[in-house]
């Protein structure tokens, strides 16, 4: 028993500590996949990643093919969910996304915002389509 628990443990550290590689995308925005793994509900999965935006940087408009869960770890960042106004969060605070709603981020702030982004999604979709700029 106590070789399982040690190579689980070891297998977790693994998990964590390898992401699949960081995606910078133009801007100044980039994602550090964490894990991804298969849900008991069929065709569905969760995909968790770190979300970097250095300041003056924009996340444009997307959508996800289902829900995003949003936690802040450093930083302060801006959200706008489409038909809402606009929110400012700092770390230790939280934002839900619900499915195929498009959204975006901007860091107003002069230090980096960090957001560790929980995506509950349908297997075998891209996990973000862009969507058109919709602020009013």
């Amino acid at each position: 028993m106590k070789g399982y628990i040690e190579a689980l443990l070891a297998a977790t550290v693994v998990t964590f500590s390898a992401p699949s590689g960081a995606q910078v995308s133009p801007g100044g925005v980039t994602r550090t996949d964490l894990q991804r793994h298969d849900l008991s509900i069929a065709g569905h999965e969760t995909v968790q990643a770190r979300i970097d935006i250095a300041p003056g940087a924009v996340a444009p408009w997307h959508r996800h093919p289902g829900e995003e869960v949003i936690y802040i770890i450093e930083g302060t960042l801006e959200y706008q969910l489409e038909g809402h106004q606009p929110v400012t969060l700092k770390a230790g605070q939280i934002l839900f996304v619900p499915a195929g709603v498009a959204h975006m981020a901007r860091n107003r702030g002069s230090t980096n915002g960090a957001e560790l982004a929980t995506y509950i999604v349908e297997k075998g979709k891209p996990l973000l389509v862009p969507a058109p700029d919709i602020t009013p």
